[in-house]
């Protein structure tokens, strides 16, 4: 059996933790005096977006509290998106909070000013359990969600697909209009739009890639009759941000890229990245979860919990898969940035998915 090689560590920061801890300490004082910030860390799976500092607060009222801070990008990182918007971010949590019942952190503190810690960034309080790992893959063997029985992984795709139910059902869209996208057209046109513009960022100077060129052709073919409504997406909509509290949600992670757009976005990436990791681990030769997360299970446990039924999944999945392979893409030309990796004669091969993506774009994936 093939078993896949470990990576180096790719650089996810250019800060100094340390720097950071100071710094840090000095802000927390000047808002909660007598405040102490203590056990200052950067978790391991620390993201390539926004940044995460994990810290506890030593104070006689309340005398310990453990917090997490989402810091946006240095711009000396060769940053994964042009924009780390966390007025936005912070916003949306708590909008999410207040008319839902969808596990949010609470939020503490938004502090605008680039100043004391050299970007914008939120503190929230930090949620006890566990996340489902990206590396290596939970589709791979020896970690919990592996080893769990298929009674509790199926209560744990349940329970995660209820989470999608609740947020499109329960956020009402007029108080979401601060997500609605820039530009034309409906709320599906102008979230592919956007996506256009991601993609000529991040070709800017640099190889372009085909393969991508052509899903955006193709979604023009497959694009829905009926976008439908738009409601509030979490936008990353994967198991890999959520916290799990034995199997069951406990706090819903990562909102950079919520926006008003139909549910099918979301679904679909939710479909997708799960693809994703379990194409991955059987290019590998081992098995992985073909059971877990399957799309139509997907769809219709949402459509009993909703009342509507997903549409136009062949669109939603593929875009999903074009909007991964741009990521996929930019995370290339940063390595390529920093000297970790050379750009290829087809820069295709940067794509990790580029086999699924191109079978999809020619019909012959599901």
């Amino acid at each position: 059996m093939a078993t896949a090689p470990r990576q180096p560590r790719l650089r996810t920061t250019t800060r100094e933790p340390e720097e950071l801890a100071r710094r840090l300490t000095a802000w927390l004082g000047g808002h909660l005096p007598g405040a102490k910030a203590v056990d200052v860390s950067v978790p391991e799976s620390n993201g390539m977006s926004s940044e995460t500092l994990l810290f506890d607060i030593e104070h006689p009222q309340p005398p310990l509290r453990a917090c997490a801070l989402r810091l946006a990008a240095d711009p000396a990182a060769y940053t994964i998106f042009p924009v780390y918007d966390m007025p936005r971010q912070h916003r949306t949590m708590r909008l999410v909070a207040e008319h839902t019942d969808v596990p949010v952190p609470r939020v503490l503190w938004l502090e605008e000013d680039p100043g004391p810690l050299g970007a914008p960034f939120f503190v929230m309080e930090r949620v006890a359990g566990r996340v489902p790992p990206d590396v290596m893959p939970y589709t791979y063997e020896g970690n919990w969600l592996y080893e769990a029985s298929d009674a509790e992984r199926a209560h744990l795709e349940d329970a995660t697909v209820r989470v999608l139910a609740r947020l499109h059902d329960q956020v009402p869209a007029a108080e979401a209009g601060f997500l609605a996208l820039e530009g034309e057209g409906g709320a599906l046109r102008r979230h592919v739009a956007s996506q256009r513009a991601y993609y000529a960022w991040v070709v800017d100077g640099l190889p372009r890639s085909p393969l991508i060129e052509s899903a955006f052709a193709k979604l023009e073919d497959l694009w829905p009759r009926d976008e439908g409504a738009a409601v509030l997406n979490w936008g990353d909509a994967r198991i890999g941000n959520v916290i799990y509290d034995g199997f069951e949600p406990a706090a819903v992670l990562d909102w950079e890229m919520a926006c008003l757009a139909p549910r099918e976005v979301d679904i679909g990436w939710t479909v997708y990245l799960h693809r994703f990791f379990q194409d991955l681990t059987v290019s590998f030769g081992q098995s992985g979860l073909p059971d877990f997360l399957r799309r139509e299970r997907i769809e219709e446990r949402y459509a009993e919990l909703t009342g509507h039924r997903p549409r136009d999944m062949e669109f939603y999945t593929l875009y999903a898969a074009l909007r991964h392979a741009v990521v996929m893409l930019r995370v290339a030309y940063r390595q390529v940035h920093f000297g970790e990796a050379t750009v290829p004669d087809d820069p295709d091969a940067l794509i990790l998915h580029h086999a699924s993506l191109a079978a999809m774009v020619q019909g012959s994936y599901w």
